[in-house]
């Protein structure tokens, strides 16, 4: 669930160059239908933080060097959703920032599944695996947090991580908090917004293009169809009210896993087999969109 999203705007449709996109990679697969696959089930919250205690790739101790591969001399920020701590620090993150076109809350709680398992832990988790994957074939990753603060960072500091690092690409990870029934993944990628701080038309297209590779690939490797409900079935939806990607000014996109409040879709973003397909969908595109 997008931290600086309350509520959702109106759906624009895509432009067909990238509904096409997706189309084609998933004309390769084979199916982007759902192919469920039970796994654990959530447990309830640990304490904020414990989770990187527990994840899939232990934070890197920047001693060893990375591998020499096809992703070498390339920088992806990898940005987990939300925080473990914020439930505790809901003063702190619900004061107002900047998003140039307007204000947002610091960031949110985010959502959790019927059994307590919180979408802070499932991001971090995700994203972690995420790294591993991308270090493997040579690129600098970096996270945006590591629930190694009490909360946040907030919105506006999540983009500037990016923008300092002059990634080649950032990733948020998330996932949704929508009604029974509505299931499967998005990619929200950016309007065109420049107001205030905000100034997206340079990253437009290279983000639409990051989003399509990310969208076909987490559909081929995870078996998740693309939303039922929102991008009319493209898993591609255009926003211009979310800070993280109004103040990007390199490209950026959010990736919504599934529905935790569907509990098909919840029996899947619980499972660790699973977290470890979507991390290898999203490491897929971001790598096809670096190779390009």
């Amino acid at each position: 669930m997008p931290y600086d999203d309350c509520p959702p705007p109106t759906r624009r449709a895509r432009p067909l160059s990238v509904a096409a996109a997706l189309a084609a990679v998933c004309l390769t697969a084979a199916g982007c239908g759902g192919g469920p696959e039970s796994g654990e089930a959530g447990a309830a919250s640990p304490r904020p933080g414990a989770d990187a205690a527990t994840s899939a790739a232990p934070a890197p101790t920047g001693k060893e060097p990375l591998p020499e591969g096809p992703l070498t001399g390339r920088t992806v920020v990898i940005d987990p959703g939300h925080n473990p701590g914020n439930r505790d620090h809901t003063r702190e993150i619900n004061q107002q920032v900047g998003i140039g076109t307007g204000l947002k809350e610091c960031d949110t709680t985010g959502t959790a599944t019927n059994d307590g398992y919180a979408e802070a832990r499932f991001t971090l988790d995700v994203s972690h695996r995420l790294r591993a994957l991308l270090e493997a074939e040579g690129a600098r990753v970096r996270l945006t947090h590591d629930a190694d603060r009490p909360f946040g960072p907030c919105i506006d500091e999540r983009a500037r991580i990016g923008n300092e690092a002059e990634a080649d690409a950032v990733v948020s990870v998330h996932a949704d908090g929508s009604a029974v029934g509505n299931r499967g993944f998005h990619v929200i990628l950016p309007a065109e917004v420049k107001g205030g701080g905000a100034d997206t038309s340079k990253i437009v297209k290279s983000s639409a293009d990051l989003g399509a590779r990310i969208a076909g690939h987490f559909a081929r490797t995870t078996g998740s169809a693309p939303s039922n409900y929102i991008g009319g079935n493209t898993g591609l939806d255009t926003r211009g009210d979310l800070g993280g990607l109004n103040l990007s000014t390199v490209p950026k996109v959010f990736v919504e896993c599934g529905n935790m409040r569907d509990p098909k879709d919840a029996a899947l973003l619980t499972a660790a087999s699973w977290r470890q397909k979507a991390a290898q969908g999203l490491a897929d595109g971001i790598a096809g969109y670096l190779k390009g």
